[in-house]
């Protein structure tokens, strides 16, 4: 793995519907772009809800048949259009 590229887990195209809570920022449905064994990128584009690395989140997946688990995330990366959250037990 080269300094560039520090994902340890393969990730998987998957387009998503997940609520994300933040203890400030409250409670917003996002779109994710892909998903790993270590975590998710989550799509946040034209939204006001600005998230820090480290923060920490709860996401839970959306539209199942059964209510999904809520998993404690950490927003480890940045970019223009979203954020790579990493599960916070990984």
């Amino acid at each position: 793995m080269d300094a560039h590229n520090r994902r340890d887990h393969l990730r998987t195209a998957l387009s998503a519907r997940v609520l994300v809570e933040h203890a400030r920022l409250g409670s917003v449905i996002f779109s994710t772009r892909d998903i790993s064994d270590g975590g998710v990128f989550i799509v946040v584009t034209g939204s006001d809800y600005v998230l820090d690395v480290g923060d920490c989140v709860k996401v839970q997946v959306q539209g199942l048949p059964v209510p999904a688990p809520i998993r404690e995330m950490i927003v480890v990366r940045q970019c223009v259009d979203g954020y790579g959250l990493q599960f916070a037990d990984v």
